[in-house]
């Protein structure tokens, strides 16, 4: 009889053990993750989650099937319920609460894209900036007109926008508003050489200067990249004679209303510091966020004697450059003529 029971209970022991060990291997390596449920493959967790909030959602949103079984693996797993990592995760379907703890507390995320051009203002560019990122675009606008800060970096409320050069960019998304602001801080770092700061000293041009011509050339020519370097040399023609710019793109930007296609005399007496009508030199700022290209072809702008430009007739986005104003107005007539043609008349 003793023997018997003896018997009876190791296998009871064994039975027990065995179901306790097929118990916690299901736990830790049956698979707990679906994606049936969700149309987004990526899971977020944002800086001021804890661990709570990590199990919420992972459950609330559909992406596991069992929360106590993940909660049981990721107890298990050192340094994780208490050292939560914000990020955006991938995760694939079918992954185990193994796997799935592993990736969270790896913190290894997978980047976002950021990418930003044809951006006029600062409030634009914050809104760009931030459209993939787990940061405000508020907290990005507050800190780009932040005298302190910008001052930091060597600008202003204004010329901060020239810190900026349109691009694709990678960043994980729980960057910060700082760290992203440094990050480009960073790359403008990179574009200026000093072969470009050799030829802005040549020019006589600041960093920010430069940045500030360019967004007028490209405002100007925002079509044909290639005639960029000419526009560049006739503005830079009238700097140098001390000529008013005469811009119609500043003039646009100083109202404020970029619907506007054909600027009046009326228009060229808004009062702005923008207005180049009114005022000599370059505006207090740039009047678009200028590219590569549109810095590059003011520090190697072509020389030549023009100082006047009109817009093509034929509309091609090409200009008639003249080094007269006789002859200006020859081709200035030819494009009203074709702008009443077209009735365009603001």
């Amino acid at each position: 009889m003793i023997k018997k029971t003896i018997i009876s209970i190791l296998l009871i022991g064994a039975l027990v053990g065995g179901y306790m060990a097929y118990n916690m291997y299901q736990k830790v390596y049956q698979p707990n993750v679906t994606l049936e449920n969700t149309t987004d493959k990526y899971f977020y967790i944002y800086s001021n989650y804890e661990f709570s909030d990590v199990v919420h959602d992972l459950y609330e949103k559909g992406y596991i099937i069992n929360s106590e079984s993940f909660e049981w693996v990721a107890e298990q797993k050192a340094n994780f319920t208490n050292n939560v990592k914000p990020g955006r995760y991938l995760l694939e379907d079918g992954m185990s609460n193994n796997e799935l703890v592993n990736l969270l507390r790896s913190g290894e995320q997978v980047p976002v894209k950021v990418t930003f051009n044809n951006v006029r203002t600062t409030a634009q560019l914050a809104g760009k900036l931030t459209k993939n990122l787990e940061c405000d675009s508020s907290e990005v606008y507050d800190l780009l007109n932040d005298k302190e800060f910008v001052g930091k970096y060597g600008f202003n409320k204004i010329t901060i926008l020239t810190l900026f050069l349109p691009n694709s960019y990678e960043f994980y998304w729980n960057t910060s508003a700082e760290e992203l602001i440094g990050r480009m801080a960073d790359e403008y770092k990179k574009f200026w050489t000093d072969e470009r700061k050799a030829k802005a000293k040549k020019l006589n041009l600041s960093q920010s200067e430069v940045a500030i011509l360019a967004s007028i050339v490209q405002a100007e020519q925002s079509v044909h990249s290639d005639e960029r370097p000419i526009v560049a040399g006739l503005y830079i023609n009238r700097l140098r004679q001390g000529m008013l710019l005469q811009s119609d793109p500043t003039i646009i930007y100083g109202i404020g209303d970029f619907t506007i296609r054909r600027v009046l005399n009326k228009h060229k007496t808004h009062n702005s510091p923008y207005n180049t009508y009114m005022n000599k030199g370059l505006p207090p700022g740039p009047i678009n966020l200028p590219s590569i290209k549109s810095l590059d072809a003011v520090l190697d702008y072509q020389q030549h004697d023009y100082i006047y430009m009109c817009a093509k007739e034929d509309f091609s986005g090409y200009h008639n450059f003249a080094k007269t104003y006789n002859q200006h107005l020859v081709y200035a007539r030819k494009y009203q003529r074709e702008l009443n043609n077209r009735r365009i008349y603001n």
